[in-house]
């Protein structure tokens, strides 16, 4: 299967990407309803954070994550019409990712917003930023105290 690879200019530069990973939001994404087609892009390969970028605006990315791996009972709630629209009968089937904040010079600030998930169906390149507006536990949490307790529990072991 050959590659339909497009250049785009992103906040890292310019990449060549396969145009069939790009994903529609057909709702956009909170604040830039207006923008509809992103890709997701590494960082590097052995990093947990992606960065969801703007197909045709280059100062448009979303630093995210799988919230999943450092929240492992993490679910947002979506409605069974969410599920529709993204194609999927179930959530386990899809992607999961939040965005990460980092206050400039302040990477010890570093949050994951709970309140505000993005679900991609990577089946079909669909995807939805669902607000949870009856969130259960914290909107935000540091993502430096997941380091400090896993670099603790490996000095106890």
């Amino acid at each position: 299967m050959e590659k339909n690879l497009v250049e785009i200019d992103t906040r890292l530069g310019k990449r060549s990407v396969d145009a069939s990973r790009f994903i529609t939001f057909p709702r956009g994404l909170i604040g830039f309803e207006n923008e509809q087609q992103f890709v997701l892009l590494q960082i590097r390969p052995d990093a947990p954070l992606l960065v969801l970028q703007s197909v045709h605006t280059p100062q448009l990315g979303f630093l995210v994550t799988d919230p999943r791996c450092f929240l492992p009972d993490y679910m947002p709630r979506v409605s069974d019409a969410e599920l529709s629209l993204l194609d999927i009968a179930d959530l386990h089937d899809a992607a999961i990712l939040v965005t990460v904040s980092i206050p400039m010079g302040e990477p010890e600030k570093a949050t994951l917003n709970l309140t505000g998930p993005i679900i991609i169906n990577h089946i079909c390149c669909t995807g939805l930023q669902i607000p949870q507006n009856d969130i259960s536990g914290p909107a935000r949490v540091n993502l430096y105290s997941f380091e400090k307790s896993d670099q603790s529990e490996s000095q106890n072991t």
